[in-house]
């Protein structure tokens, strides 16, 4: 998922990507980076060990064929509906913070920024989820 500029005179691409747990729609890990199977990797990594053993569905970006063990993945498309949590996650994301929206006038003038922005916006988030899962 893009995450939108982080500042206009750097050009900095930069991405972001996350992993939740669809049982809870709580996020449990992210990255932020370009969309290298470094990226990716890190974003496995981050994933704590006991969700790692879980069964994962996401689209055909190859990273996540060369990260993610085969046994437990599988690439599908849009109309299966098996990535439908994550695509509706982004756009909470986008809705909810200015700097996410693709091509916006919002922008994080660096990465200590934009992360800090998302990691206050996720604690929110799992917070507001874990009191409405009560």
């Amino acid at each position: 998922m893009n995450s939108g500029h982080l500042s206009r005179q750097k050009r900095v691409k930069s991405g972001s990507g996350s992993h939740s747990v669809e049982r809870h729609e709580k996020l449990v890990a992210y990255a932020i980076g370009d969309r290298s199977e470094d990226t990716c990797r890190e974003l496995w990594n981050r994933i704590p060990e006991d969700y790692q053993k879980g069964y994962c569905y996401t689209d055909f970006w190859r990273a996540y064929q060369a990260v993610i063990p085969e046994e437990q993945h599988s690439a599908v498309g849009k109309e299966t509906g098996g990535t439908a949590h994550v695509e509706r996650w982004n756009n909470t994301l986008r809705q909810r913070v200015g700097r996410f929206v693709r091509k916006t006038l919002s922008f994080s003038k660096s990465i200590f920024m934009h992360e800090a922005c998302l990691r206050l916006f996720l604690h929110r988030y799992n917070l507001e989820r874990a009191i409405i899962l009560k």
